[in-house]
């Protein structure tokens, strides 16, 4: 028998009583539950689940699904105007958030960043030019403050490997858009993820695609952006392990990924922003090619000029591993990052033609940055460095 729940996004707080919109939303998650944990093992076609509710010793496992409501604002009046140069990003230490900002910055754009309380303080982004304020999307109320003055807000927040999917990722993105929409933002750019609407076993995917219905029923004006994946992941991944002679992981599925420099995400974002025809559309930045793991990896070798220790990690091996997580409630979170691993170890292509989107934007194909060129850039800067601190060490034995 299946069962169904309805839950609603955190209300909004009022800061005080000099803010005079209000907004309300609602969402209805549906979640249906499997009669046993048999046919959730034995079904090839069981989703993935993103919260786990117990009974007794028994987990019953639920998949999400949503559907949206309606964002609505009541305006008593016409606010005070604001700068279109005045932009919030949210998310400005992350790879690709710090990129947008130095990007906004050196179009003269005036930046403010959200950044959440953390003991070491974000002093680049104010040594960039850029204010930081604090707030965290997990807390409404501290939200408010940081649009006020704002015309656009570009999010690319996304939250910590150690908390919940849920808790930044959905929760807190509704709060920002509810406050969004109450304040008069004039524009929402949110990245998202190429395909997440075909992967709702995948919780990531899933409540990416929820946000952006959510936004695009907001009424706001916005561009969503989805993304395939960044070149500067590939360096932590494959270019690291590789020079300090550690073992590189990889799987046994040919998936293919068109990886994109985050400089060039971020100059095409606004380029998109100042476009009216990108606004409330969906758009998809891709590399100029698709390239499998393996084929990173010998790329890598071939530029670092040493073999990898591979592990390769079966496919299969990574789809027990998510099932059996999901059966005890402290590895739910485990268990969601491993489906986002299995869909981009399946056989699957993270990508698009771009020519249209090109030829949408004025941007030229030659003017976007190639795999082989971002690690070749890469591995001819740090091998020059290795063999300079090389050669001091060498001169330092050197006793006269």
């Amino acid at each position: 028998m299946a069962s169904r729940c309805t839950t609603f996004p955190p209300p909004l707080a009022t800061p005080s009583r000099h803010l005079s919109r209000q907004c309300e939303s609602s969402l209805s998650w549906a979640r249906t539950f499997s009669s046993t944990q048999d046919s959730l093992l034995s079904s090839s076609h069981a989703l993935l689940f993103a919260r786990a509710n117990f009974q007794g010793n028994h987990c019953m496992p639920s998949a999400i699904r949503c559907t949206t409501g309606t964002v609505v604002a009541t305006n008593l009046g016409p606010g005070t105007p604001v700068r279109p140069t005045s932009i919030l990003v949210v998310g400005a230490t992350g790879t690709l958030g710090r990129q947008v900002v130095r990007k906004a910055l050196d179009e003269g754009y005036d930046v403010r960043c959200l950044v959440r309380p953390r003991p070491a303080p974000a002093d680049f982004l104010r040594d960039w030019g850029a204010t930081v304020v604090n707030a965290d999307l997990s807390k409404p109320e501290t939200i408010p403050a940081t649009l006020v003055g704002i015309h656009t807000v570009i999010d690319c927040a996304t939250g910590r490997p150690e908390e919940p999917i849920r808790t930044v990722d959905w929760e807190g993105k509704v709060a920002l858009i509810q406050c969004a929409k109450a304040m008069g933002i004039q524009k929402y750019v949110f990245y998202s993820i190429h395909n997440c609407d075909k992967h709702p076993e995948v919780p990531l995917m899933e409540i990416k695609h929820c946000t952006e219905k959510f936004l695009q029923d907001s009424g706001l004006t916005y561009i969503v952006i989805r993304l395939c994946g960044f070149m500067q992941g590939l360096i932590g991944q494959y270019a690291v392990p590789i020079l300090e002679e550690k073992s590189v992981w990889g799987t046994d599925a040919p998936t293919r990924i068109a990886y994109m420099d985050t400089q060039d995400i971020a100059r095409l974002t606004f380029i998109a922003l100042r476009n009216e025809k990108i606004n409330n559309k969906l758009t998809t930045f891709a590399g100029p090619r698709a390239w499998t793991t393996q084929e990173v990896i010998t790329l890598c070798e071939r530029l670092a000029g040493q073999d990898a220790n591979v592990t390769t990690v079966p496919v299969s091996v990574l789809r027990f591993t998510r099932q059996l997580t999901r059966f005890f409630q402290w590895t739910n979170d485990v268990a969601d990052r491993l489906a986002f691993s299995e869909v981009l170890s399946s056989n699957t292509v993270f990508s698009v033609p771009m020519t249209e989107t090109y030829d949408q934007l004025g941007v030229e194909a030659k003017d976007i940055v190639t795999l082989e060129k971002y690690l070749q850039d890469y591995f001819t800067n740090i091998l020059k460095k290795l063999k300079d601190l090389k050669a001091q060490s060498k001169q330092t034995d050197i006793y006269f």
